[in-house]
């Protein structure tokens, strides 16, 4: 059975970091590739980040970059975002999905998990 949980989510100060953690059971890279979006309140939900299944090809959104780092460990079946210098506007319920495609679009994720929230306030 896929199944696929977050944690990680807090409250941090402006400029603060977070690492969210995605445990991804019964997942086959072959078959799925991984990333993070969030949903932040009268927003729609976005991509963040996404990984290729072979873990070279990365993307991220523009408002992440150079603030952001996907990364996996394929032996212990867990996706990372690693997330520094936190603002406010980063603020969201945070989820990991999974797609048969390379792609950060949420319309094309099969999978998902239930979500953490990640909260930016001073």
């Amino acid at each position: 059975q896929v199944q696929l949980v977050e944690s990680g989510g807090g409250s941090v100060q402006p400029g603060g970091s977070l690492r969210l953690s995605c445990s991804a059971s019964g997942i086959t890279y072959s078959t799925y590739r991984l990333g993070w979006f969030r949903h932040a309140p009268g927003k729609e939900r976005e991509g963040v980040s996404c990984i290729g299944g072979e873990g070279l090809a990365t993307y991220y959104s523009n408002f992440v970059k150079g603030r952001f780092t996907i990364f996996r460990d394929r032996a212990q079946n867990t996706l990372y975002l690693q997330m520094n210098n936190l603002a406010p506007e980063d603020t969201a319920m945070y989820y990991c999905a999974a797609s048969r495609t390379f792609s950060c679009l949420p319309g094309a994720q099969a999978l998902w998990g239930q979500g953490t929230q990640v909260t930016v306030s001073s």
